[in-house]
């Protein structure tokens, strides 16, 4: 078991041969099209991976990611912190490989002879796995305006009713 510094770019066939887990921490910071998206660049990433081949001897990498995210709530327009977790099992294949033979519930990761990418694929997983609308939770949101009843919420007078009243009188 390889700990702390998750390297950059691994040959996850070695590792599968090896039975070899990756366990450490990725500084938010190094992984730009992610931090783009947040509010804080500041915090790291749990980072676990496993790698092993399947009895058809696929090689498969086990997934798991953990990290605390600041990001703006649209609700409120305040600062949110949401915990982001992600897991994900990945069956390695060479670049333009049939597939079909794979059992469901791997993603296809497919890999060419140069080593893979790992922060890339860190990133990606991340990415997919941040809410689309960042919110706190109800009860802790601070709206703006949230005293105010909501337009659809205000009683508006039928203009109708002047016709039923008119129903309503015998001398019309």
């Amino acid at each position: 078991m390889l700990k702390d510094q998750i390297p950059s770019h691994i040959d996850p066939r070695k590792l599968a041969d090896r039975g070899a887990t990756l366990k450490g921490v990725l500084p938010l910071v190094k992984l730009e099209r992610l931090a783009d998206a947040l509010e804080s660049k500041d915090g790291v990433i749990d980072v676990s991976l496993a790698f092993e081949r399947d009895q058809q001897r696929a090689v498969v990498v086990h997934s798991r990611l953990e990290v605390g995210v600041k990001m703006i709530c649209q609700r409120c327009l305040e600062l949110v912190e949401l915990p982001i977790q992600s897991e994900c099992d990945y069956a390695v294949v060479n670049e333009g490989a049939n597939t079909q033979h794979l059992p469901s519930g791997y993603d296809v990761l497919e890999v060419g002879e140069d080593p893979l990418d790992l922060l890339a694929l860190v990133e990606d997983e991340l990415l997919l796995a941040l809410p689309i609308v960042p919110l706190h939770d109800p009860k802790d949101c601070q709206a703006p305006g949230s005293d105010e009843p909501e337009p659809d919420e205000v009683k508006r007078s039928n203009p109708f009713s002047v016709l039923a009243q008119l129903k309503r009188d015998p001398n019309v």
